[in-house]
């Protein structure tokens, strides 16, 4: 069975749904036999490339909201990852341009450590506020996972990987995802947003039988 994944790596809800997704798979009798790959979702693929926004200001323009309603949406986030066991520090996070980390996350799927690059660089945005759109420090965060330090800064230095970006953007629009996460069972069924575990496994679990049936 394969499951692909569309995220963000500065998407709240991809980070806690990467979570939720996880405990799934640990109460699905088949966990083993699951493939997982991530696929490029940029939330703002217009972001420029040399300068980051306040979140609270790129929130508040996008839903209509005054800067005090954006920081208690924000405040609200941390307290609903609290509850799965995720630490977000968002109060002084910046948004910014994501094209080069999911350029690395390519890379990551081709040397088999694309779930712990996925998993690498949410901690690092949401918990530790560091920084995921500048290229040493994308490099470092590739080096920390075992990718090759020179390999991950070559490709951050050309437009390497960039085709595989397009195709799961397109990829993405041809299936109709407008919002991330997306999770797609086998090109049949798909979870849209941060669903319960209990839920996710459920699918998990029709989508097996019906693959045997």
């Amino acid at each position: 069975m394969q499951v692909e994944i569309w995220s963000d790596v500065v998407c709240p809800w991809c980070y806690l749904g990467k979570r939720r997704f996880e405990r799934a798979l640990e109460g699905f009798g088949h966990a083993s036999d699951v493939q997982v790959v991530y696929r490029s979702f940029e939330l703002d693929p217009a972001a420029p490339t040399d300068a980051t926004t306040p979140t609270v200001d790129v929130l508040a323009d996008k839903y209509g909201m005054t800067p005090t309603q954006a920081s208690q949406a924000q405040r609200e986030m941390e307290q609903r990852a609290a509850g799965d066991g995720l630490t977000f520090r968002m109060g002084n996070l910046r948004r910014g341009n994501t094209r080069a980390a999911h350029r690395l996350i390519q890379l990551a799927k081709d040397r088999g450590r694309q779930a712990e690059l996925v998993e690498r660089l949410h901690r690092a945005y949401f918990t530790e506020e560091d920084s995921v759109f500048d290229h040493d420090a994308l490099t470092r965060l590739a080096a920390e996972v075992g990718l090759d330090r020179d390999e991950a800064a070559s490709v951050l230095s050309s437009d390497a990987y960039t085709d595989q970006v397009d195709t799961d953007e397109e990829m993405a629009r041809a299936i109709g995802a407008t919002g991330v996460p997306l999770f797609v069972i086998d090109r049949k069924y798909g979870i849209s947003g941060a669903q319960p575990a209990d839920t996710i496994t459920l699918v998990l679990e029709r989508a097996w039988s019906e693959a045997g049936a």
